[in-house]
């Protein structure tokens, strides 16, 4: 059962985020909903099938397709230091935001790389699969149809600093709150 629950909500997260990148019917879908309108209906559908993708993902048999290797844990450790200054940067503009270009891309990819490489079970493989198959996706998406994404930093270096600074503390939070508490998988320290 969460196996199909997970392949549903990504199935429909997928395409959710693929009819993004369909310019002509995401405009068309505009006019007929309206901008908040259809807002309200994408962020509903999405939100719908990330509850489908944990709710499926913790229900899902463990599967184990391979084993990786201890070491990857401190690759994993430092790509996930990397995703949470990409997603920071997504929020604050700084010249890492005007570097990384999407930064919220950045962060989705690098976040399931790091997760592939550490999580050998069937579930993980396809959840992490199909977030960074998505990732590369959208990005490729983005750059045929001209979207350069951001690329005017502000003056100054206080936004960069920022950056740095409250993505190590997301980057910490995620290490020793979120993974312990939430998903009963410490992160550091074993």
């Amino acid at each position: 059962m969460g196996f199909g629950i997970l392949i549903f909500g990504l199935v429909v997260f997928l395409a959710t985020h693929l009819f993004v990148t369909m310019r002509e019917r995401r405009a068309a879908a505009i006019a007929r909903l309206g901008q908040n309108g259809y807002r309200a209906v994408f962020s509903l559908v999405s939100l719908a099938a990330l509850a489908l993708i944990v709710w499926g993902y913790g229900g899902r048999e463990l599967i184990q397709v391979w084993s990786p290797p201890a070491f990857l844990r401190h690759v994993t450790v430092g790509l996930m230091l990397l995703a949470s200054f990409a997603l920071v940067a997504y929020f604050i503009p700084s010249h890492v935001k005007a570097w990384l270009k999407h930064p919220l891309l950045v962060a989705v990819k690098t976040w399931a790389l790091a997760h592939l490489l550490v999580n050998g079970d069937l579930g993980s493989i396809i959840m992490f699969g199909v977030f960074l198959a998505w990732g590369v996706i959208a990005r490729i998406a983005a750059k045929k149809r001209g979207d350069v994404g951001f690329t005017t930093p502000p003056s100054g270096w206080i936004n960069d600093i920022l950056v740095l600074v409250i993505g190590i503390v997301v980057f910490l939070a995620l290490g020793y709150a979120f993974h312990p508490l939430v998903l009963h998988h410490p992160v550091f320290g074993r």
